[in-house]
């Protein structure tokens, strides 16, 4: 199974994204699903323009990327035109490979910003921000949005082809609606059928669980990629298992080494990256949480690592609880 994925000039190979998820893709995160391997594009947890074009010195220092995790998308939100244009610019000024819109979060927050899926109840606007940004920038664009707000206002395929019309180099679709937020299922006929409107790139997003899922989606939907969300978190090896899979091949399950020496790599990354410890510890315990949900004794291991504030007796808590899985 060879599948190939490119936006405008950048190849993605494999045909597999990394989705933005706030305050979780960021690039000690990156780097360690670059080093663990499979993962063909990966991108940052979006960014305010607005915040970006007042000068937030926190939002350009979220920006910071290297080689390594090259090629890296960069999600941009907000409902000025002009403001999106010129935060587009940034984008593209610092060597980003790829720009992408943000018209899919379902967070009030945003919603209320009338940034994000609110841009799907004003396709006006929508069009505006696509053509305005796509004007001011070379390199690929690509627009990630839902089904619609709710199910009586499904718009996702004009969106679609407003989005081709005024240049986009590629789509993604998580298709549930702005209403779901992420409950129910996400029907992914809808993906199918955006696929079938369009001659651009079409990624598809949601209910990807397992490597299985990945192939699953490529089949049922005919889709050109499948991005990848929350499933990364709990299994960074979900793209290199996919890859497996689409070679025809067994994937492997990671071991308890494997587990151990991506957590204490995500440590190293953080310590050497963040200069407030507090936040980095903080971080620490939040993907250690998912790194080892499943184990035998993970939710002992994350009620202990809550209530430490080194980082040596995080390493010490990490060690002695592999210790104990190894002698199980």
């Amino acid at each position: 199974m060879r599948l190939m994925l490119s936006y405008g000039s950048i190849s993605i190979d494999p045909p597999l994204v990394l989705a933005p998820m706030a305050g979780v893709t960021d690039r000690q995160f990156r780097l360690i699903l670059r080093r663990v391997g499979g993962v063909g594009l990966v991108t940052m947890e979006f960014v305010s323009s607005e915040a970006l074009t007042r000068g937030s010195q926190r939002t350009v220092e979220m920006m910071e990327f290297c080689e390594e995790e090259r090629p890296l998308s960069i999600q941009i939100y907000g409902s000025d035109p002009h403001r999106m244009a010129e935060a587009a610019r940034h984008v593209e000024s610092i060597g980003a490979d790829v720009c992408d819109i943000n018209m899919g979060c379902p967070a009030n927050k945003v919603l209320k910003g009338c940034a994000g899926c609110a841009l799907m109840g004003d396709l006006d606007l929508a069009r505006e921000i696509v053509a305005t940004v796509r004007e001011a920038i070379r390199i690929p664009l690509t627009v990630k949005f839902r089904a619609g707000i709710r199910d009586g206002a499904l718009n996702y395929i004009e969106l679609g082809k407003i989005c081709e019309g005024e240049g986009a180099d590629g789509v993604a679709l998580h298709p549930r609606t702005a209403k779901q937020m992420y409950r129910g299922k996400a029907d992914w006929q809808r993906i199918a059928r955006l696929k079938q409107a369009l001659s651009i790139p079409v990624v598809g997003n949601g209910d990807v669980e397992t490597a299985g899922d990945v192939l699953r989606m490529f089949d049922e939907t005919g889709c050109d990629g499948v991005m990848i969300g929350r499933a990364s978190m709990k299994n960074p090896w979900i793209y290199r298992q996919a890859v497996s899979l689409m070679a025809g091949l067994v994937p492997t399950e990671p071991t308890l080494e494997d587990r151990r020496e991506l957590i204490l790599a995500h440590f190293s990354l953080l310590m050497e990256q963040e200069t407030d410890v507090k936040f980095a510890l903080h971080k620490l315990r939040t993907f250690t949480g998912w790194y080892t949900h499943g184990l035998p004794g993970g939710k002992r291991l994350r009620m202990q690592i809550n209530q430490l504030s080194t980082p040596d007796e995080f390493v010490a808590a990490l060690e002695s609880f592999f210790e104990r899985s190894w002698a199980a």
